[in-house]
């Protein structure tokens, strides 16, 4: 047994081990037993921040990815994610789904910063290979990490396809990716669920997010190069890009607002009745993307102060940016801000905003 991996049996510090290893670290796999139930799984290291269990005693049903450091300054799900992670490999949380857990950016971790050179969230479906007005193909080490985690996903769920073919079980298919946004929120928690091609969006998997604490819902009405849409998109599963309040160093997050979240995460993992609150419109405040506004020249600005909270919204006409000549204005009544950030790079999203809406 080598050192990497009896010091993570001992600790199940999995967050250590990665930060220590930001580019690569070499594969291996061992087994875990959880002390209550005496149930065993498998506990595979594939690389650097990307780990998989797998049950041993019993056939899943369920394919889930937990994924947390797209963005390395996005600190509390990855404290959620990795107290998950040590609770399995030192058997006290049983295990009865195969989940894969996702750091998707170390070295964005070790600096405190939400990327390296190139923000990672933009370069799924293909985009690490497409030019997005920072050259052409694979450039940079966030690019060739994008690649592999397109990978390490397609190859999770397609080994749950032969488990299904091999038990006659089917089986479900979940991406939850957790990130915290760069300013404060008039809604501390919210989800943006990706575009789903004329599917209906799936009132059950709202009654999830509720009981994580989210209850404000953002439908997309078109393709990104986000995580979560490449899974949704490209595998069918239920995938959800899940912001949980705001950026904070690692320490100074108030861990007792995101006791829903890994409750229910840890339920979830574990098979445990969910204990869903049955769906009732007045629960939510669900939005639309109305609009998206890409910086296309050098002079793009912002005319709103910094301290300006997500989901603002402004009167008719109000000028919300410029970018060299062209005008942004709002369009709409009710018209409201979400990820205003003036400092991305040319040809990528600036800011959204988005209206009022219901499901049927």
């Amino acid at each position: 047994m080598n050192e990497l991996q009896q010091d993570l049996i001992t600790t199940g510090d999995f967050l250590t081990l990665t930060r220590e290893n930001e580019y690569s670290l070499p594969s291996f796999s061992f087994e875990v037993t959880h002390e209550l139930s005496n149930s065993k799984s498998k506990v595979t290291i594939l690389d650097t921040g990307i780990i998989v269990f797998e049950p041993l005693t019993h056939v899943s049903t369920k394919d889930i990815v937990l994924s947390s450091a797209v963005h390395g300054n996005e600190t509390a799900p990855i404290e959620i994610c990795a107290s998950l992670i040590k609770q399995i490999i030192l058997g006290e949380l049983h295990l009865e789904a195969r989940v894969l857990f996702l750091f998707g950016n170390p070295a964005s971790i070790n600096i405190s910063e939400r990327f390296v050179e190139e923000n990672l969230n933009r370069l799924f479906s293909g985009g690490h290979s497409a030019d997005q007005g920072q050259g052409e193909g694979l450039i940079n080490k966030e690019r060739y990490r994008a690649l592999l985690l397109e990978n390490v996903v397609r190859d999770f769920f397609e080994q749950g396809c032969i488990i299904s073919t091999e038990s006659g079980i089917a089986r479900q298919r979940f991406h939850y990716d957790l990130h915290t946004a760069i300013r404060g929120s008039k809604n501390d928690k919210f989800a943006v669920y990706p575009f789903r091609h004329g599917k209906t969006w799936k009132k059950e998997q709202l009654q999830f997010l509720l009981s994580c604490g989210v209850n404000t819902i953002l439908l997309s009405h078109s393709p990104t190069t986000t995580f979560s849409y490449y899974s949704s998109n490209e595998f069918g599963a239920d995938a959800f890009t899940v912001e949980l309040g705001q950026v904070k160093p690692f320490g100074e997050n108030d861990m007792n607002n995101f006791v829903g979240v890994s409750l229910t995460l840890k339920r979830f993992i574990s098979g445990e009745d969910l204990q869903l609150k049955d769906y009732d419109v007045q629960d939510f405040s669900i939005f639309e993307i109305f609009q998206t506004i890409n910086r296309t020249g050098k002079n793009f600005q912002l005319h709103f102060a910094d301290d300006v909270e997500n989901f603002t919204d402004f009167p008719l006409d109000y000028l919300l940016a410029t970018d060299d000549e062209i005008e942004h204005r709002v369009k709409k009544m009710g018209e409201a801000i979400i990820f205003p950030n003036a400092d991305v790079a040319i040809g990528q999203r600036a800011m959204l905003t988005v209206i009022p809406t219901s499901i049927d």
